[in-house]
């Protein structure tokens, strides 16, 4: 499996920015689809963002499209996610997920997760 630490989250207020970084280390990275997911109190995680091995490809939830990025450097092995416009209901802790092979949205499809980090948006 591939070793995943998020960083990046905080408190910011409505309408503003956050960058999430996922620094990978265990195997190679550009090999692994990568994904976003996040999980407010109470509820399932749920699908954010993802984006293919090579970045080509990217997918996000209809709620973020517009306001969020994501993004990755293979040469960094790091994924991120550039969260702009940022609005209370995105409140929620921030994963950071990894998939051998190609792109995919459900969370049952990829192997390794990182511990969270929390993002809270104040209104």
């Amino acid at each position: 499996q591939v070793q995943l630490v998020e960083s990046g989250g905080g408190l910011v207020q409505a309408g503003g920015s956050l960058r999430l970084s996922c620094a990978a280390s265990g195997r190679i990275f550009s090999n692994y689809a990568m994904g976003w997911f996040r999980q407010a109190p109470r509820t399932e995680r749920e699908f954010v963002a993802a984006i293919s091995s090579s970045g080509a490809y990217t997918n996000y939830v209809d709620s973020v499209k517009g306001r969020f990025t994501i993004s990755r450097d293979n040469a960094k092995s790091t994924v991120y996610l550039q969260m702009n416009k940022l609005i209370p209901e995105d409140t929620a802790v921030y994963y950071c997920a990894a998939r051998y092979g190609s792109m995919r949205s459900d969370k049952a499809d990829f192997g390794s997760w990182g511990q969270g980090t929390q993002v809270t948006v104040s209104s």
